[in-house]
């Protein structure tokens, strides 16, 4: 399929990096931490405890699930607290957590690919997750990072699409957002009216009742590679 677009919104999570390696070093730094600041909050909540806990602190808490920040940080005062710990370590616990949460391994693929596509039309990040991209080493490559925390929604959403094109500049039909997600992304940005692109690693079955993406590659090189074959709007002018 051949279409113009001016620019690209781009998912970041199991996109650009898998997030599982990422969720199972923060649990075991927080955990670490834990241990030597405040044992009796270690010894409550090991890890699998932590995880049945932030599991229930998410449950009880949907009106932030626009948040994951706010939900982490109220998981481990939550611990803190229920194991008679300081909270005055809360701040410190968050932060081992969020560093660790920064730290994260590209798909082979994806960091020279996401070079060739900034270079190419201009990148925002669209994302429910709580990366920092300047931490992460990429924060140049974007126009600019919109997550749900800063917009007041989450992900499918169509307002975050939207919001996106305006600070884009964008008509909604000119951006083309990237994704691994099929309702969160793909689903949420074709109601939305945004062109949409698959990125499906796994060669999972599409599994939508009514929508289908425009573009579906295995990798995000396979997407520049179509993105240098196919003009933008900006080469019409």
């Amino acid at each position: 399929m051949t279409f113009p677009i001016r620019a690209i919104t781009l998912d970041l999570d199991d996109t650009l990096w898998p997030f599982a390696p990422i969720g199972a070093r923060v649990e075991q730094t927080l955990d670490a931490f834990l241990r030597t600041h405040s044992p009796a909050t270690a010894d409550m909540y090991p890890i699998e405890k932590m995880r049945d806990l932030r599991a229930r602190v998410f449950a009880e808490n949907a009106h932030l699930m626009h948040d994951l920040s706010a939900l982490r940080q109220l998981t481990i005062e939550h611990a803190l607290r229920d194991s008679g710990g300081d909270l005055g370590l809360l701040d410190a616990a968050y932060e081992v957590f969020y560093a660790e949460r920064n730290k994260v391994e590209y798909y082979p693929d994806s960091l020279a690919a996401l070079e060739r596509i900034a270079a190419r039309v201009p990148v925002a990040a669209v994302t429910n997750g709580n990366a920092d991209l300047d931490r992460v080493g990429i924060g140049h490559l974007f126009a600019f990072t919109l997550g749900s925390r800063e917009h007041g929604v989450a992900k499918p959403d169509a307002s975050i699409f939207h919001a996106a094109c305006d600070r884009l500049g964008c008509a909604h039909g000119d951006v083309l957002h990237v994704g691994d997600h099929i309702e969160m992304d793909v689903a949420g940005a074709a109601r939305a009216g945004l062109r949409t692109c698959w990125i499906n690693r796994e060669d999972r079955r599409w599994e939508h009742p009514t929508l289908t993406p425009d573009l579906e590659f295995d990798t995000l090189t396979a997407l520049a590679d179509w993105l240098d074959a196919m003009p933008t709007t900006a080469d019409r002018t």
